[in-house]
């Protein structure tokens, strides 16, 4: 069979075409396509997720080729039905929105020397020792008040007697810095509950004692015993955690904004 003069030409010009076609797609697994656009693409965004080495375009397509594998049989599983996976995805989702949404405001963030020194000169490096009786999150009225008692208790007789503030630690106090008199050393207000740093950060002076402080852990004594200046301290923290404090205060200003327009009912009753 003789093909026709005029089909000569646009058949070649197909079979070149798909050709071509072909030799863009860099790989195929199971009929899914990596194009050579698409690998080179993935290839940038993925070296930063090999930190000890620069891996070859070969082990970056066999990783991708193993994704692709791993994805087709959890699909075959029918694993995007499951409701852990579904939470999973909807927290991906979230993290999604919040870097779409904010990741330009926090990426122009700054903090200068003197922003750092007048947050810090608010919020302070301190050392603190305290008198700690636990009480456990599901604890029941009657075992609360039984730590209530007993902290005051300490106040009012041990505390009076004449001992130092470590020798009664030592003595009753719970926890792990018992042993040193109660000493947790030197902290910055995100490594301490909200209650016990401002509790301590009241007092001013080192030396001084405050009353009963309930925090989330249970009931607390706590003597301020330094505060670390400005000349002293991690600057690079200081900065960070400003930094944190700014992108916190952006979090809640969009999440407010997002609540306004919603319907948002609770019943509260349900968490008593």
């Amino acid at each position: 069979m003789k093909l026709r003069p005029d089909l000569v030409l646009p058949l070649a010009l197909i079979i070149t075409g798909s050709s071509v076609a072909q030799a863009a797609d860099l790989a195929r697994i199971n009929g899914k396509v990596i194009s050579v656009e698409e690998f080179n693409k993935k290839y940038q965004t993925l070296l930063p997720l090999y930190p000890n080495k620069t891996p070859t375009k070969s082990e970056v397509l066999d990783d991708l080729i193993k994704r692709e594998l791993g994805i087709q049989e959890a699909k075959k599983l029918g694993l995007e039905r499951d409701s852990e996976v579904q939470e999973e995805i909807q927290t991906v989702l979230y993290q999604a929105y919040l870097k779409r949404a904010l990741g330009k405001e926090f990426d122009k963030l700054t903090v200068s020397e003197d922003e750092a020194k007048s947050w810090y000169d608010k919020n302070p490096e301190i050392r603190t020792s305290h008198i700690f009786v636990q009480v456990t999150p599901n604890a029941s009225a009657a075992d609360d008040k039984k730590a209530l008692d007993r902290i005051r208790e300490i106040e009012a007789k041990d505390l009076k007697s004449g001992k130092s503030f470590a020798e009664v630690a030592q003595a009753k106090s719970e926890g792990i810095a018992a042993p040193m008199g109660g000493d947790i050393d030197y902290q910055m207000k995100d490594r301490l509950d909200p209650k016990y740093y401002a509790a301590a950060l009241a007092l001013k002076s080192p030396g001084k004692v405050t009353g009963v402080v309930r925090t989330q852990f249970g009931y607390h004594l706590i003597k301020l015993t330094a505060i670390r200046s400005w000349t002293e301290v991690d600057r690079n923290l200081v900065k960070s955690l400003y930094l944190k404090e700014k992108r916190e205060e952006i979090f809640e200003r969009a999440m407010k904004n997002l609540r306004s327009k919603a319907q948002v009912q609770i019943n509260a009753q349900l968490l008593k």
